[in-house]
């Protein structure tokens, strides 16, 4: 159901045809870099946290990890990511299909700048064995991210 969510999102952006779904998952960077034959640090991968008990999302490639110094210096509390069993509830995917595209209102999206080191980058589509090539505008602009940060090691 969040696949089709998803495609349908991208309609609006005539991108939908893009949408790729695999015989095998691609629910961890490592699947999905295999699926897609890329490398793992060009998988957008998608944490989702809790932010004062709101649910925040960040995209990050795919190699990194959160700092959780930085996290803290820019959002003012320790790192808590949404528990596992309520991803999908919360946010509106799956675990393993996270992504910033049709979800639940009332979520921040935020994009960190290691997704900066590359041309284009592979978002999950709402499901464990989806994806889409997307360059960095067209993430910005199908993602409604509200800004820019960085909270990855380096």
């Amino acid at each position: 159901m969040a696949l089709e969510r998803v495609q349908e999102y991208f309609k609006k952006f005539d991108l939908d045809k893009r949408i790729q779904v695999f015989d095998v998952s691609s629910a961890t960077v490592k699947e999905a870099a295999i699926a897609l034959n890329t490398k793992e640090e060009r998988i957008a991968k998608t944490l989702g946290f809790l932010v004062n008990e709101q649910p925040i999302l960040i995209v990050v490639a795919g190699n990194m990890k959160i700092d959780n110094h930085k996290y803290k210096e820019y959002f003012h509390t320790k790192a808590k990511m949404i528990p596992f069993d309520e991803v999908e509830k919360i946010i509106g995917h799956e675990v393993g299909g996270v992504c910033p595209f049709g979800i639940n209102p009332g979520i921040d999206v935020y994009l960190d700048v290691s997704l900066k080191d590359y041309e284009t980058v592979y978002p999950a589509c709402g499901s464990h064995n989806s994806a889409i090539e997307l360059s960095i505008s067209e993430l910005e602009k199908t993602s409604n991210y509200k800004e820019w940060i960085d909270v990855c090691k380096s």
